[in-house]
């Protein structure tokens, strides 16, 4: 029911919706919950469940997916892994993963971008080519990096000899020294496209009456990519930054198709180039420390929420949401 002036004596009267009307939007509402639910399970079955099972499971102590004897423990599962020495040491490995890639790809992207952003014959075969490291599919990136990084007939191997920059070939992925950063390049090339595509969206959006006015009144090509192109670079930035830096935390594939998370310690469950998430899965899969493994789960899920909700919070693309559209 709605109000509505009336003409001749100057109030209000109270009009209600014709009872056809009411039924109509009934309906619609009805239709809206059961388009809506098939969305709503998923999102309960994939994301919810499974991180409040996790959740329930690192409380208890579990050492078979067939447990069933499962005795309560509290907080002792937690305390186990952040008394643990490799926990840190892969928590580390992790950061520096994903802080180097990140960077990396970022950097790489920006000139990548600012290139699919220029007018030059022949742009749409640049831009075609520059997209085929991201879409080809992941397990065989992680195949050609393993031949190229190959000790017996890699081809980084040939190249560098040839050069005299090495005197013997090496074992790149062997050598814990290498593994590691072999394993960041491989996840630098197939990213970057991506990374270059979020900010190719952030240039595209830029009025060209700036750049014209820029031209004008005489700016240099730096003070005009400082003074515009930058200011919209780092509005979509943010949440780029936030998507690739959980991405790489949870980098799964790159690290256990490429290497296995090898080499490895005697004596140590992780190995050099293991990530946090993929030393969960060998607790899990090869070892059955389920509960071991859903306190890792659940302590990576807490920081990244907590990092990705201040880092936002605190972005320009939150304070000034309006000021670009």
């Amino acid at each position: 029911m709605t109000t509505t002036p009336d003409t001749v004596t100057g109030t209000a009267r109270a009009t209600e919706y014709p009872p056809r009307r009411k039924k109509l939007r009934h309906t619609q509402g009805f239709l809206a919950f059961w388009l809506l639910l098939p969305a709503l399970l998923a999102v309960f079955g994939v994301v919810i469940y499974p991180t409040l099972r996790t959740l329930l499971i690192s409380f208890f102590q579990v050492d078979s997916a067939l447990a069933t004897s499962t005795p309560f423990v509290g907080l002792q599962n937690y305390a186990h892994v952040l008394s643990s020495p490799g926990f840190w040491a892969a928590s580390g490995r992790t950061l520096v993963f994903t802080i180097v890639s990140t960077t990396f790809e970022l950097v790489f992207g920006m000139v990548v971008a600012g290139l699919l952003n220029a007018r030059f014959p022949g742009r749409w075969l640049f831009r075609t080519i520059v997209v085929i490291p991201w879409a080809v599919p992941t397990i065989v990136n992680a195949a050609m990096w393993k031949g190229i990084f190959n000790a017996q007939y890699g081809s980084l191997n040939a190249l560098l000899t040839q050069l005299h920059l090495i005197g013997d070939y090496r074992a790149w992925l062997g050598d814990p020294n290498t593994a590691l950063a072999m394993v960041i390049v491989a996840d630098v090339w197939k990213m970057t496209p991506l990374v270059a595509f979020f900010l190719l969206a952030g240039l595209t959006s830029i009025p060209g009456e700036l750049y014209e006015a820029a031209k004008i009144d005489g700016a240099s090509w730096w003070q005009t990519y400082r003074k515009i192109t930058m200011p919209f670079i780092f509005f979509v930035m943010t949440p780029y930054l936030i998507v690739t830096f959980t991405n790489n935390i949870n980098n799964f594939n790159v690290i256990y198709l490429l290497s296995l998370g090898e080499p490895t310690k005697v004596g140590s469950s992780a190995g050099q180039t293991d990530l946090l998430i993929t030393w969960l899965y060998k607790l899990t899969a090869d070892q059955g420390n389920f509960n071991i493994g859903a306190v890792i789960g659940i302590l990576t899920f807490v920081v990244l929420a907590v990092v990705a909700l201040i880092t936002y919070r605190n972005s320009g693309s939150y304070r000034n949401e309006e000021g670009f559209r």
